[in-house]
């Protein structure tokens, strides 16, 4: 090992220059060094062999490489090979990767862009699999920094300070009726919002209170919300069948128009801003950029709806 210690880069590119162009003046500026500083080096790398390595040549300016060091062209050679390999950026090649994604995200997202993201990275990855796991908030920063999720993708509220965050897009918000309504297809006022029959989506706290009701009750309003669920997913259909409102994101919503008419909601609400998020340590990987580059493609089509 102390052998190993004594050599360095610029001993291995010395010695490479050397024996490239043999001759030391040529090979000190193949390295940009002076011909004095080329001199010491080799001296050095004779002290570290233990022989002369390069003796003049006897028919003109240059050297000759000894034996020895004719042996330790292609050693050196691979050893240089490697290292600047080494030290190149990764790669990563997509459609010959076999590597599972885990994007942690709750439902609305994963309605709005889990097909078309799936279908994306179907297209251009046919060897890769995606899964979606439904984020623990408390758990979230050590499984990001265990690279046990690889993207977070939700509000801001959700996200650890020292993350690294783009906004995918913001999506307002739409009442949403079944066809065939008997209320009809007017627009929706104040009195008959708050008069209907309303489902509400609420994974927490108070399962019957969520953000609209508190914007009614800033006007001193309530509505009459008569069901709940904490599935994203199931409200659709439920609203279809019945003759609920449901206020929900448009971009949402927007999926399910066969079935579904939508209208402006006749309270003021805040627009709901979606982001992906990432551990700085992601922040170069060729893997987790690329599916980034992936994620955000899928959210700017998605942005583009009407």
């Amino acid at each position: 090992m102390s052998r190993i210690a004594d050599i360095n880069i610029d001993l291995l590119l010395t010695l490479d220059a050397l024996l490239t162009e043999q001759n030391i003046t040529h090979a000190a500026r193949r390295l940009g060094i002076s011909q004095p500083a080329m001199s010491a080096r080799l001296t050095r790398l004779r002290e570290i062999f233990g022989e002369r390595l390069f003796i003049s040549s006897p028919h003109g300016r240059g050297v000759i490489p000894s034996p020895r060091a004719e042996a330790l062209r292609p050693q050196v050679s691979e050893i240089l090979r490697n290292i600047t390999t080494l030290l190149e950026p990764a790669q990563f090649d997509p459609a010959r990767s076999r590597r599972t994604f885990v994007v942690a995200l709750h439902e609305n997202p994963a309605l709005m862009l889990g097909a078309d993201l799936l279908n994306q990275l179907m297209a251009n990855a046919p060897g890769m699999r995606l899964r979606f796991s439904l984020p623990e908030l408390s758990r979230l920063p050590a499984e990001m920094e265990n690279n046990e999720v690889d993207i977070y993708i939700g509000v801001s509220a959700g996200a650890h300070p020292a993350w690294i965050g783009r906004r995918l897009f913001s999506d307002k918000f739409a009442t949403a009726q079944r066809k065939g309504h008997p209320r009809g297809t007017a627009r929706l006022d104040i009195k008959t919002f708050c008069a209907a029959p309303h489902l509400l989506v609420s994974s927490e706290g108070d399962p019957f209170t969520g953000f609209v009701d508190r914007a009614l009750a800033a006007k001193g309003l309530q509505r009459n919300v008569v069901m709940s669920t904490q599935s994203y997913a199931t409200a659709p259909p439920l609203v279809a069948s019945t003759d609920l409102l449901c206020t929900l994101p448009r971009r949402l919503l927007q999926r399910f128009t066969e079935t579904l008419d939508l209208f402006e909601p006749p309270v003021q609400l805040a627009p709901l801003t979606i982001s992906m998020f990432w551990h700085p340590k992601n922040d170069g990987d060729a893997a987790n950029s690329w599916l980034r580059s992936q994620i955000f493609s899928v959210a700017s089509d998605a942005s583009s709806l009407p």
